[in-house]
């Protein structure tokens, strides 16, 4: 069956998954690239992100690889699209990824404002919605099929589809570093009362991985 996943999210020891003031410079806000030491330099990631062979493998490779196993569409929020706020000055600028973004399905991107869809190369398509969640993951499953949508952060997107309770899975690396201000991730949710349970633990050099899974006769 079909599932809505979140896969390979990192985390600071303080719960923040994304640094304070992001910007162009500062994609994941100050410090936030510190928490992705252990994806980055993984063989999926180089291969996704750079079209390079090589990279490390073992438990955290192992992840990155999970996460893009059976993905059929992406939702993303506006700012992991990129962090222009409000109406969108230039439409010429098509986001943080470059001309081939890593994801090759059709993207679904949470906005207020409205903004044609996007073809990449690779076969990413970007598509805007201003209808919220319930409609971005209708729109996301039909594009699916019978592949898995994977909700891509950040934060705050996450938090809403965690209060709706249509997150089936949810991976989280916590990464051995601080930010001590930014983006919480768990701020105001009950996980337990949710119905999501820890059914896995593996710890790496750079990463402690946890794998959350709502229960089925949750809510």
């Amino acid at each position: 069956m079909a599932r809505v996943r979140v896969d390979a999210f990192s985390i600071s020891l303080d719960g923040y998954g994304a640094g304070p003031h992001q910007d162009l410079e500062h994609p994941l806000g100050l410090g936030g690239t510190d928490l992705h030491q252990w994806l980055l330099p993984t063989r999926t990631l180089q291969r996704a992100l750079f079209g390079r062979e090589g990279g490390t493998q073992g438990v955290d490779d192992e992840f990155a690889a999970r996460g893009f196993h059976n993905v059929g569409a992406w939702i993303l929020g506006r700012n992991m699209f990129g962090p222009i706020r409000g109406n969108w000055p230039d439409s010429e600028w098509k986001g943080w990824w470059g001309d081939s973004p890593p994801y090759h399905v059709a993207v679904f991107v949470l906005t207020h404002y409205p903004r044609d869809s996007i073809v990449m190369e690779g076969g990413t398509t970007f598509h805007f919605v201003t209808g919220g969640i319930h409609e971005a993951l209708d729109r996301a499953r039909e594009a699916a099929g019978a592949r898995d949508v994977r909700i891509g952060g950040g934060p705050n997107t996450i938090r809403q589809f965690l209060r709706a309770g249509l997150i089936d899975e949810l991976h989280v690396a916590i990464s051995p570093v601080l930010l001590g201000q930014g983006e919480p991730l768990f701020e105001g949710i009950d996980l337990r009362t949710l119905g999501y349970e820890c059914v896995e633990s593996v710890a790496s050099e750079k990463a402690t991985h946890v794998v959350l899974r709502r229960q089925p006769s949750a809510g």
